[in-house]
C-alpha cells in the first residue's frame, strides 16, 4: 500500500464577511422604533431573517448582521452617549442618535435624515413663577448635558456655575442644588408635578441619523441607498 495521503479537497470558498456600512445604533427604548423604520427601508436581517430577528433584545451580541439591496451590513449596538464617538472616528459609517446627544458631544458628522423619533424639547426650567436675578450672583444650573447648557448660557452672556448629574435632575431647585436645571421635556408633566416650569428652550430635539464625513463620500452608494430608502418611508 502507498503511504500517500489521499488529495484533500478543495476548501470551501469564505464568505466576504467585510461590511458595505457600519451602523451604530443606541440600545434602549429608541432601537425598537428604530428597528421598524430600518426595516419599512428595505432592511433585512443576514440570511433571510428579519431585521428584528437580527436584533433580538434577548441576544448578548453587540455585533449583528443585516443586509439592504445585497449590501452586508454591520449593526454595532451601543449606549445613546457612544454612538457619536463611534461615528466621529470613523469606526462607524453611519449612527442613530439624538440631536442633544449630538449637541453635547459636539462632533462635525452630517445628519441627511431627521428619523422624527421621540421628538422632545431641551429647556431652561426653575420654580415656577420665580424669576432669577443674574446680576447680583452666579446661578447654578443642574443638567446632564454640561456643554450644551454652558453654550447655551455663553450665547445670552450670562455667566452660570455648572453642576453635572445624571439622574432626578427636577430635585436639584427643591433641594437648593441648584437654581435651575437644564433638561429634556416631552409633555412638562413631571416638571408641573415637582413645581417647575420651563423658562427658555435651548434646542428641539430628535432622533437623527448621523454620517461620517468621509464615509459619506467613500461609501456613497450604500449609504445613498440607505438615505433614499428612509426618506421614501419618512414621506410617505
Amino acid at each position: 500500500m502507498s503511504g500517500a495521503l489521499p488529495p484533500s479537497e478543495p476548501a470551501a470558498p469564505v464568505a466576504d464577511a467585510r461590511p458595505a456600512i457600519t451602523i451604530a445604533l443606541p440600545k434602549g427604548r429608541t432601537l425598537g422604533p428604530v428597528s421598524k423604520l430600518f426595516a419599512r427601508a428595505g432592511m433585512t436581517g443576514d440570511a433571510g431573517t428579519t431585521l428584528a430577528s437580527a436584533l433580538d433584545e434577548e441576544s448578548r451580541a453587540l455585533v449583528r448582521r443585516a443586509r439592504l439591496d445585497g449590501w452586508l451590513i454591520h449593526l454595532l449596538l451601543l449606549k445613546p452617549d457612544d454612538v457619536p464617538t463611534y461615528v466621529a472616528y470613523g469606526t462607524a459609517d453611519l449612527g442613530v442618535c439624538g440631536r442633544d446627544v449630538l449637541v453635547e458631544h459636539d462632533v462635525d458628522a452630517y445628519h441627511p435624515v431627521d428619523l422624527g423619533i421621540g421628538r422632545c424639547r431641551l429647556v431652561v426650567a426653575g420654580p415656577v413663577g420665580e424669576k432669577l436675578d443674574t446680576t447680583t450672583r452666579m446661578p447654578r444650573i443642574a443638567t446632564k448635558y454640561p456643554r450644551a447648557a454652558a453654550r447655551h448660557f455663553a450665547r445670552r452672556g450670562v455667566q452660570v456655575e455648572i453642576v453635572n448629574v445624571q439622574s432626578s435632575v427636577e430635585l436639584a431647585p427643591l433641594t437648593g442644588l441648584a437654581d435651575l436645571i437644564v433638561d429634556l421635556v416631552e409633555t412638562g408633566s413631571t416638571l408641573a408635578q415637582n413645581g417647575l416650569e420651563v423658562k427658555e428652550e435651548v434646542l428641539s430635539v430628535s432622533t437623527l441619523l448621523v454620517a461620517n464625513r468621509a464615509s459619506y463620500k467613500l461609501r456613497a452608494e450604500p449609504i445613498r441607498a440607505l438615505v433614499r430608502s428612509l426618506r421614501s418611508v419618512l414621506g410617505a
